[in-house]
């Protein structure tokens, strides 16, 4: 009996054992290292973080510097109010234009030398509220409808890409081109162009 005995502990402690190693090997070796948010990182060659973050800024910067905007502010005494329309992914892979425009927006806002106004999304949440405040809010703190800024100027745009490959070597162009219109006119009043090419290697892989 005790022999018998034994032998099932040994069993068991080998499953155990079995199932730690199993647990570890599970691992892989895996580590994560926390960097900043602001760190150019760049593992794929694909659009990234850093890509959306980097092309958002130098085009606000740039459509911020011409003339339009001197122009706007010397005939109507005020700054222009503008909005982000649609900004199309016309490349061979995913991008979140989602980021892109909050990017974007983020740069435009900062920047104080626009005003800014909600997406359509953002409007329709803000006017249902505004419409349950009509029945449920007192006189003096609810807010009424029909007062809501217009914007004088939309930003649209859209991403391309090209792809080049040969055996292990592949090259990626990324294009971004955005255009500000104004919405009274349908007028172009300032078209932007940022370019991206990376080049990416690995051994014994054929594209």
């Amino acid at each position: 009996m005790q022999q018998r005995f034994n032998v099932h502990r040994g069993i068991l402690v080998m499953l155990v054992l079995t199932a730690l190693l199993g647990i570890s090997a599970c691992g892989g070796g895996k580590s994560v290292k926390r960097i900043s948010a602001d760190e150019v990182t760049d593992l794929s060659g694909e659009w990234n973080d850093t890509d959306s973050r980097l092309v958002s800024r130098e085009m606000v910067e740039d459509l911020l510097a011409q003339r339009w905007l001197s122009r706007f502010r010397s005939e109507q005494g005020r700054a222009p109010t503008v909005i982000v329309g649609r900004i199309r992914n016309l490349s061979h892979e995913h991008i979140n234009t989602r980021t892109f425009i909050a990017d974007i927006e983020r740069a435009l806002i900062n920047s104080g030398e626009v005003d800014f106004v909600a997406s359509p999304e953002e409007r329709e949440e803000v006017r249902k509220e505004r419409r349950d405040q009509d029945l449920n809010a007192s006189e003096a703190t609810r807010k009424i409808m029909g007062e809501e800024l217009g914007a004088d100027f939309m930003l649209q745009g859209a991403i391309n890409s090209i792809v080049d490959a040969i055996e292990g070597r592949q090259a990626r162009f990324y294009q971004v081109d955005l255009t500000l219109i104004d919405l009274q006119t349908n007028r172009k009043v300032w078209i932007g162009q940022k370019k991206i090419k990376k080049t990416i290697s690995r051994s014994n892989v054929r594209w």
